[in-house]
């Protein structure tokens, strides 16, 4: 019975590492899309804005993937207690980055309407440093999971504050270009929903870290996401 016992422990740990797996595969996928994304366009980059709308089947085929795996998982391996916690938690976080490739790849369409519309001074490079500290918070959520770090998942909650002040600066400075010049309103409400769509993803991120912090103490921060954020339909989520 021991040895049953031990079997069917190294076999969970053996299916659960295949999904840990296609999870962090999911979560590079994920990262070179806001990348890619935020550079398509700063540069007015067509092709790769086109790259990154593409790339997203393969985030959603990863997402498929692992919720039928964690399934087949929990109904062949029947695991308890902290063992279940982790397939859940595993699923959780699928659904968080699949979230954010359709973040990024909504960024990309709306590459595409802008490259036919005067340049807004300065917003691209603004939304690509924004993008870019979206990219290291997710990046760094992924290792706290990895490596069961606390304190890194907590780093990510701080970050995410920095993102929304940065989405603050630019919702104020696109408000005041559309003062400035009635011709500037489309322009920068499109600019204006790539900058909340990138906050949301910093939100998805913090709320991979808090699930890591779940895994790894048993409570959810008191605080945790979702912030009651109501302009994520207005900010372009009917695209998605």
């Amino acid at each position: 019975m021991h040895n049953d016992s031990k079997h069917i422990a190294s076999a969970f740990d053996r299916d659960l590492e295949a999904i840990q797996a296609m999870i962090m595969k999911m979560g590079g996928l994920v990262e070179a899309a806001i990348k890619d994304a935020a550079q398509a366009l700063e540069e007015r980059d067509v092709e790769l804005a086109e790259k990154v709308r593409e790339a997203d089947k393969a985030i959603d085929q990863l997402e498929e993937d692992v919720n039928e795996e964690a399934a087949r998982l929990i109904a062949l391996r029947s695991p308890t207690a902290s063992d279940l916690r982790t397939v859940l938690t595993v699923m959780k976080i699928s659904t968080n980055l699949e979230r954010c490739g359709d973040y990024a790849k909504n960024l990309a369409k709306r590459t595409g309407v802008l490259v036919n519309m005067r340049p807004i001074e300065g917003a691209a490079p603004s939304i690509r440093r924004m993008a870019r500290e979206v990219e290291e918070m997710l990046k760094l959520a992924l290792d706290a999971y990895i490596q069961r770090d606390v304190s890194m998942a907590n780093e990510v909650r701080h970050r995410d504050l920095d993102v929304d002040q940065m989405y603050n600066a630019l919702f104020r400075e696109f408000l005041t270009y559309m003062m400035e010049d009635p011709r500037n309103i489309t322009a920068c409400m499109h600019l204006h929903f790539i900058a909340k769509n990138i906050e949301r993803m910093g939100d998805h991120a913090t709320s991979i870290a808090e699930q890591v912090i779940y895994l790894t103490t048993g409570e959810l921060p008191e605080d945790a996401r979702p912030k009651g954020d109501l302009t994520s339909q207005a900010a372009g989520a009917e695209d998605l």
